[in-house]
């Protein structure tokens, strides 16, 4: 990754794009307009950094290269960048507002309103347009001249070119009064104070734009208060405050209350409530106690608390959501390609449509309508006596630098990455993380959702949902209890649902001993029941008769039941009669059969794909009022890959909702992988959107923010788009003939400048909607 410094529109994007590109060993290349970070994917050894950074230098940009596995420095100083950009803008807005009103007061003698002494002489205005040029606008005439000499113009040069040219045709006429030119100092004054004030709100605008990615910068952490291990320690602890960068996994840290948590880790003593909306967008607080996770950048609330660190640096669950709202920047969505292939070649042809206008009105136009001369030449220059060849010259150096200035490929480039970055900041702020802009144009033309059942739709923790005594003689916490203290030896996900129901109803084990764990059948062990030692068997039905065990058939209707309802039944054995049954399933989330229901509403087609026997996706499909043929049981890893590229295949747009390491091939094989924080490593790592707050609806907020982000994108290409087909021909003067109106190179360049303000305005929105 580089920074990349000096980019004021998509041309300069496209021209650091192609230099990149054009690297051997070099994949590809994006870049940001408004985060200025370029991505470069490279052959492993092909390429330096320095080679990279050199390249970019040639292309006219300054560029150095950007930790990806730092402390967070970077980031930490891009932020610190930005607010000092801030503070010089506020100085250009002053310069703007202050060569306006000099601007404007000089000339409003032309209207026959007011003389006011010096301030209306000509000389003075030749001083302010160079003194203007020299200095507020020195930078972009220095950029625009880089370009052009590097064959790369940009937007600078468009403006460069506009305004020098008015400047010198004045100094021309104002040196050789003979030549009857008029002077027209004003529209270069005039022109570059409406650029600067256009650049300062949308700097700003921007600035705006980037609150959600700045607001998770500042929540790293500065300082740790680092203590020795709690449980050693005889007395409390004040601890010793060290840079939170410094702390190490294994370490511990004490948080006091109102403080940030420095590191993420697992609270090893005392009791709190923390503020987590930065992490999952819930304002409520969390309870956090012993053996309880908890992140760094979360506010600790109530109370003292000291924890063991389990990450730090890059390596915490904050530094990651930072890492994947800024990479979201560098991934362009589809929609984007067409204003990038226009903006590469868009400054050639306004320079070119800026020379033919030029060429036309001199030789052709002017002469086929002289009554536009005076309409062109506009009420400042009332009153003034000038040749027709003046004029002409004029008029048509007017209209073709009012073309040049008027164009602008700031509101092409602004387009797509502003609103994406407000739309990803905004699904952070929400516990949304989106991988890229990619991401956000597909999930707006999702068709289908397939849901994976076990941790997605379910909760991933089997519970004990029945307990049935098959004898008179024992009751159902009889029946728990017993199984709770054969299970008390084994860590089957089965055994510990049961345990968890034992100490749910406060159940006290058994004396037991001698277990024997048969895998895929059951479990045994000698149990003192009633002050008697007995045998005591748990598992399956298999198990049962291997123990020549009695199954009658009301024992095995009753199993039957509970199996067809999509529940593992589990069998318990006393002495040598089988004395109850225990059911266990894996419960539904409690948002799920809500969010299946509204994404149907919606209109699009949701499918579930489990590796569990048929029994348990039908009672799955009856619980979410699926039909049967939208749920499919038995699904291999491979087989969820066949059936997501089949439904591909079938011209669908399928989003996988998948959480576990089975789950990674199908969720990179989908057109849109979501994944739960709490899913694997692995699973996250695939994903294209994370939800972090570990709720099923969350993925209707994704689909809503993707939807309206990807409306915004639209919008704002339309705007760009509509803009400069309207605008060029009105600065090329095609109403003058039949209406006499034109724009003067001042107005032009307002439009200009004001047509990006209205992209950033409008991606601002979205946080209203």
């Amino acid at each position: 990754m580089l920074n990349i410094s000096g980019m004021k529109c998509a041309g300069c994007v496209r021209a650091v794009e192609n230099r990149l590109n054009q690297v051997d060993g070099v994949r590809s290349a994006t870049v940001n307009l408004v985060t200025e970070v370029a991505v470069v994917e490279t052959q492993t050894g092909s390429v330096t950094t320095e080679d990279l950074v050199e390249q970019v230098s040639q292309a006219g940009f300054a560029a150095t290269p950007r930790a990806t596995d730092g402390d967070g420095d970077d980031l930490t100083a891009w932020v610190e960048a930005k607010r000092q950009e801030q503070q010089q803008q506020g100085r250009r807005l002053g310069i703007a507002i202050a060569l306006l009103i000099l601007s404007a007061i000089g000339h409003l003698n032309h209207f026959g309103w007011l003389t006011i002494p010096v301030l209306s002489d000509l000389w003075f205005h030749a001083v302010l347009a160079t003194v203007t040029l020299a200095f507020p606008a020195r930078e972009i005439l220095v950029d625009g001249w880089g370009g052009l000499r590097r064959l790369a113009p940009n937007m600078n040069t468009l403006v460069a070119l506009g305004s020098v040219s008015a400047y010198l045709a004045s100094v021309v006429a104002l040196v050789f009064p003979d030549l009857g030119w008029e002077c027209f100092f004003e529209e270069p004054v005039m022109l570059l104070a409406f650029i600067l004030l256009g650049r300062t709100l949308e700097q700003r605008a921007r600035y705006r734009a980037a609150d959600a990615l700045r607001s998770l910068v500042e929540l790293q952490p500065a300082v740790a208060r680092l203590i020795s291990n709690p449980a050693t320690a005889g007395a409390a602890q004040t601890g010793v405050e060290v840079p939170a960068r410094c702390v190490q996994v294994g370490e511990w840290v004490q948080v006091l209350p109102g403080e940030k948590i420095s590191a993420d880790g697992t609270v090893v003593s005392g009791q709190s409530t923390v503020d987590e909306s930065m992490l999952t967008g819930e304002s409520m607080p969390v309870l956090k106690q012993p053996g309880d996770g908890v992140t760094a950048g979360t506010v600790n609330q109530s109370g003292a608390i000291a924890l063991q660190v389990t990450g730090t640096g890059q390596n915490t669950v904050l530094a990651q959501m930072i890492r994947l709202v800024e990479t979201a920047q560098s991934r362009k969505a589809p929609i984007q390609r067409l204003a990038d292939v226009i903006s590469g070649y868009f400054t050639y042809g306004v320079m070119s449509l800026a020379t033919l206008t030029f060429l036309f009105w001199y030789f052709i136009g002017l002469h086929q309508w002289p009554q536009v001369m005076h309409s062109a030449l506009g009420m400042a220059h009332m009153g003034h006596t000038m040749t027709y060849t003046s004029s002409t010259l004029l008029v048509s150096l007017k209209l073709a630098i009012a073309v040049m200035v008027v164009a602008c490929p700031c509101a092409l480039g602004l387009a797509t990455p502003t609103a994406i970055l407000v739309g990803s900041g905004l699904g952070a702020e929400r516990g949304l993380l989106l991988r890229g802009g990619d991401s956000l144009e597909t999930i707006a033309h999702l068709d289908t959702v397939v849901f994976d059942k076990t941790g997605t739709l379910t909760l991933g923790q089997p519970a004990v949902t029945e307990v049935q005594a098959l004898t008179e003689d024992l009751s159902e916490t009889d029946i728990l209890q017993l199984a709770a203290t054969v299970e008390s030896g084994t860590q089957h996900p089965l055994a510990k649902a049961i345990h968890r129901a034992a100490i749910e109803r406060e159940l006290d084990l058994l004396k037991a001993d001698e277990f024997d764990t048969q895998p895929g059948l059951g479990v045994a062990a000698q149990v003192t029941w009633q002050g008697t030692v007995q045998p005591c068997a748990l598992g399956n039905q298999q198990w049962m008769i291997q123990r020549e065990m009695m199954l009658d058939a009301d024992v095995q209707d009753r199993a039957k039941v509970l199996a067809e309802a999509g529940q593992t039944v589990v069998y318990v054995a006393l002495g040598d009669r089988v004395v109850g049954l225990v059911a266990i399933a894996d419960q539904l989330r409690p948002d799920a059969a809500a969010v299946v229901d509204a994404l149907q509403k919606q209109g699009l087609q949701v499918r579930v794909l489990t590796g569990d026997r048929k029994e348990v996706a039908g009672a799955i499909a009856a619980q979410l009022n699926l039909n049967p043929s939208q749920v499919t049981a038995e699904v291999s890893p491979q087989g969820k890959v066949d059936a997501i590229r089949q439904l591909q295949d079938s011209g669908h747009t399928v989003a996988l909702m998948g959480d576990g390491i089975n789950d990674a091939p199908a969720l990179a094989q989908a057109d849109v992988g979501i994944s739960l924080h709490s899913s694997t490593d692995i699973a996250m790592e695939t994903a294209d959107v994370i939800l972090m707050g570990d709720q099923l609806s969350a993925l209707l907020e994704t689909l809503t923010l993707s939807r309206v982000t990807f409306n915004k994108i639209r919008q704002n290409l339309a705007w760009a788009f509509a803009y400069n087909l309207v605008a060029i021909p009105l600065a090329a003067g095609v109403l003058l003939p039949t209406v006499g109106v034109s724009l003067s190179p001042a107005a032009a360049g307002g439009m200009m400048a004001f047509s990006s303000v209205a992209v950033v305005a409008n991606s601002l929105l979205l946080r209203r909607e």
